[in-house]
């Protein structure tokens, strides 16, 4: 990839668009009252998705940019954990009955630090409170530094059926440099109790652009993962705003690689997997042909909401715990961020909607149509705006970049539909942003 196209593109400062519109378009004129009326509205027949936050970490990656506590005590979880079931029970005092399950996912943090009785014990309320689908998905966030045996029999009795592992990189080097110091034994071992207890379906997550990464370390990364054979992987770039997130401080800034380098070892790590197999999902995302990603993409249902690329069809997810977003039919719902204001909320009886937004019919186009090029890498814009009934030439003629889009040879479009040519999927981001109305003209 040209490096012209890497600085005009790729590194500015654009959304990942998991979901649109984006967070920053939230406000607090959508707040617990009017989340009480979407979920009393929701269809009693309709499945859901349900998201529960687990905001709590053993020690303190120092690239992460998720909200989390640093804790090496089981009070404060413990105390979380009460304020969680009385949220869920909130949330579905609200509902028309108790609304049928497809998709869970327990999200971090390392939502593994719930003990192995008490993350049980969530479960069997979960369940009281919803109606599971047998053919459910459970999925839970690991972190193989503090996982037991002990913890994946009770995965296996709760019937969780899909692990997401934290790996980022092997190199002893990146991981010092990180503060995340794991052994290829440490990954695994947690691997290898998982499958033994029935947790078939294994993710991980690998990062590239970290300091003192090469492209030597992250090829060499992701044969060892291969070697582990997950179902899939999530290949993400890392982002460095230290002004942002205090603990990226901790970096060292001359040792992080440049924009060049970055997309050499994105490039590396692509074609590493795809060797070994695994079908090229969207942005970031790598599935061994069986998967429910893969076969999702094949299908055209690949969905991307704000977990990322998602085999999920639920058009509800409901976010629990602090900082959790929910998506409900009229639109978007985030609790509050801060874990003390979220306990004050629900301890006082009251759902902790901090902010949200309410989707205009215009919001639902232009969701679509990031949503299509964010999985497929194109989007039949004519087409959705027909199953919409809006003009198509008022988003097109909108999209003031994609005509140098077309003149840099990042897309080509053809009577409103558009393709991103397959050597510049990693800057998919900025076909997207074209159609995002909320946006000030990043790419220049």
């Amino acid at each position: 990839m040209q490096t012209s196209i890497l600085t005009k593109y790729r590194e500015a400062r654009l959304p990942w668009y998991t979901i649109y519109p984006t967070v920053p378009e939230f406000s607090t004129v959508v707040g617990a009252q009017t989340y009480e009326k979407w979920l009393g509205d929701l269809p009693a027949d309709e499945p859901v998705s349900l998201y529960l936050h687990v905001p709590f970490c053993r020690s303190m990656c120092w690239y992460c940019g998720f909200p989390t506590t640093i804790t090496r005590r089981d009070a404060p979880i413990l105390n979380y954990l009460a304020m969680l079931r009385d949220e869920i029970r909130l949330v579905s005092e609200q509902t028309p009955r108790a609304l049928p399950v497809s998709d869970v996912h327990f999200g971090g943090g390392t939502p593994t630090l719930i003990g192995p009785a008490e993350f049980l014990a969530l479960m069997e309320f979960l369940r009281r409170r919803f109606a599971f689908r047998k053919t459910a998905t459970v999925a839970v966030e690991i972190d193989p530094r503090t996982f037991t045996a002990e913890m994946a029999e009770a995965l296996g009795a709760a019937d969780v059926n899909r692990a997401s592992l934290g790996v980022q990189s092997f190199d002893p080097i990146v991981q010092k440099a990180i503060n995340r110091v794991q052994s290829e034994a440490q990954t695994a071992a947690a691997v290898e109790e998982l499958r033994r207890h029935g947790v078939g379906r294994i993710n991980f997550d690998l990062i590239f652009g970290l300091p003192h990464q090469t492209v030597q370390s992250c090829v060499q990364t992701a044969r060892s993962a291969v070697a582990m054979r997950p179902n899939r992987l999530a290949v993400f770039g890392y982002a460095h705003i230290p002004s942002v997130i205090k603990n990226q401080r901790q970096i060292e800034e001359t040792a992080l690689p440049d924009s060049a380098a970055r997309a050499e070892q994105a490039a590396a790590v692509a074609e590493t997997l795809v060797a070994a197999g695994y079908r090229e999902i969207g942005l970031d995302h790598f599935a061994l042909p069986e998967d429910e990603l893969a076969l999702a993409q094949k299908t055209g249902r690949l969905r991307r909401n704000s977990l990322g690329y998602s085999a999920d069809t639920c058009k509800t997810l409901i976010g629990f715990g602090a900082s959790a977003i929910g998506r409900i039919g009229e639109g978007y719902v985030q609790n509050e961020v801060t874990r003390d204001s979220y306990t004050r909320h629900i301890a006082a009886g009251r759902l902790a909607t901090s902010k949200g937004y309410r989707l205009a019919d215009e919001d639902r186009v232009r969701a679509a149509i990031i949503e299509r090029l964010m999985c497929d890498l194109e989007a039949d814009v004519p087409a959705i705006c027909s199953a919409h009934g809006f003009d198509p030439i008022r988003f097109l003629d909108s999209a003031e970049g994609l005509a140098m889009l077309a003149e840099d040879g990042i897309v080509d479009i053809e009577k409103g539909f558009i393709r991103v040519r397959q050597e510049h999927r990693f800057v998919i981001r900025a076909v997207a942003a074209a159609f995002d109305a909320f946006l000030d003209r990043v790419v220049p």
